[in-house]
């Protein structure tokens, strides 16, 4: 009986992981990141305008004044973000495992009933509904351009979603990580 209920004990904290893992999938992961370019601010602007806009993002004409950590010389835009299909069904295979081993694990501690505890299975599907209602949002990006001492370039300060920095560094090739 002791090696089942640590089994039972630890199975459960494995449920919890994966409860605050699938949590975590829809977590909001925005942060600042600081470039220089090659180039003169204006023409920078434009491009990280347009490059913004070909993925979709609109410029918003209201200030956000929620955000203390923005002021006017920011330029603001949003768009909507989509759920991934590949992560919904992701974490609801990983559910399912889950709910199948505590399922399991109970059927063992009370084996009268245990084909109804496999029943657990059933809200499997319920963590990719909740990832699918969650990640699906209106995202907002904000960038500001200052001068530098030398009059071809610039530098960028950008606040975005971790995944939009890293791809906006990749495609402008211009860019640099400030130090």
């Amino acid at each position: 009986m002791p090696v089942l209920s640590s089994t039972f004990l630890l199975t459960l904290l494995l449920a919890v992981g994966l409860f605050f893992f699938i949590r975590a999938a829809t977590k909001d992961r925005t942060q600042v990141a600081d470039f220089t370019a090659p180039e003169a601010p204006q023409a920078l602007r434009q491009t990280v305008l347009q490059y913004l806009v070909q993925r979709s993002y609109q410029p918003v004409e209201a200030f956000d004044p929620a955000d203390k950590t923005l002021d006017e010389s920011w330029l603001q835009l949003q768009g909507q973000v989509r759920p991934s299909i590949f992560l919904a069904v992701f974490l609801s295979g990983l559910a399912a495992v889950g709910a199948l081993c505590l399922s399991l694990v109970l059927a063992i501690l009370f084996p009268d009933q245990g084909q109804w505890f496999l029943g657990l299975l059933a809200i499997a599907p319920l963590a990719a509904l909740f990832y699918w209602q969650r990640a699906g949002r209106e995202e907002r990006v904000a960038f500001k351009v200052s001068d530098l001492p030398d009059p071809n370039q610039a530098a960028l300060t950008f606040k975005a979603h971790r995944d939009e920095i890293i791809q906006m560094a990749a495609n402008l090739s211009t860019l640099q990580a400030a130090d």
